[in-house]
């Protein structure tokens, strides 16, 4: 039997990127899968994927009419949904705040957490009532950037802390019917998280910066050889997801590859001892 045998999951973001891994593990685990993407040509290219095996909807997270016709029809479709997964986001470019001109700071602030924040509160809102007529479950995504510095510059620092926090309070205002959890992913391999339009950085990804770079910075802070890639965190969010979970709800699984039990001291120890 596999973990998701018989569940109907929707996964906003599903386009490319962590969402992308997600969804076709998901499908591996036997789910009937929707995506809902912004992007034409990412449906596209989910097209050619996955022919007419995956529901495919286009719209915005930042609008509740469009995830109101998402719903619509996934319920046409699938006649229910299990499981909401949150996987879209927009990056800040890492860029500290003295470097935002003032006169831009709100359009950051706006765009960067309307789609990282508001967006998971209104698909939450949009399907609660379907979610609790099958006992289903929410899976959105924060980031070990909501539990230390430096991992984004401040807007999104700020978002996926606020996600974290309405992981929290969904959890208890859902419950019993709807379990509401996280994961906090660290590094992810080929991100396609974009910059924000306010600061000229659309057409801007994480996955631009050079690869070796990247990964040799990553893997200088953890306790892992490699750099996980989306497929890798899927299987936190296919448990989180499933009817398997039946005592976790309200919790955020930090998933940093060690980041946060780096050996700090130890590493100097050995340093000075090889001088």
């Amino acid at each position: 039997m596999q973990m998701l045998d018989d569940h109907v999951a929707l996964i906003v973001g599903g386009g490319s990127g962590l969402g992308l891994g997600i969804a076709r593990h998901f499908i591996g685990e036997g789910a009937r899968v929707a995506i809902f993407e912004i992007s034409e040509s990412k449906l596209l290219d989910l097209k050619a994927e996955f022919g007419d095996d995956v529901l495919l909807v286009q719209g915005d997270v930042t609008s509740i009419d469009d995830l109101e016709a998402a719903r619509a029809a996934v319920l046409d479709r699938f006649g229910r949904i299990d499981s909401l997964i949150g996987a879209q986001g927009i990056f800040d470019g890492n860029i500290p705040l003295r470097d935002i001109p003032t006169d831009r700071i709100q359009k950051v602030f706006d765009e960067v957490l309307h789609v990282d924040v508001l967006g998971y509160i209104y698909a939450a809102r949009v399907f609660l009532e379907e979610l609790e007529k099958t006992g289903g479950a929410i899976v959105f995504t924060s980031s070990t950037a909501a539990y230390a510095a430096d991992g984004g510059g401040l807007f999104y620092t700020a978002a996926k802390g606020a996600v974290r926090s309405v992981i929290n309070q969904l959890a208890f205002e859902f419950a019993p019917k709807v379990r509401v959890n996280g994961v906090a992913p660290s590094g992810i391999a080929n991100s396609q998280l974009q910059g924000p339009r306010a600061l000229g950085l659309e057409n801007n990804k994480q996955s631009d910066i050079p690869v070796e770079d990247f990964t040799n910075q990553f893997l200088s802070l953890t306790l892992t050889p490699t750099l996980p890639t989306p497929e890798e965190y899927a299987p936190l969010y296919a448990y989180l997801a499933s009817r398997h979970n039946t005592t976790m709800t309200g919790q955020t699984i930090i998933a940093d590859q060690g980041l946060f039990n780096r050996a700090v001291i130890s590493n100097g120890v050995a340093d000075r001892v090889g001088k």
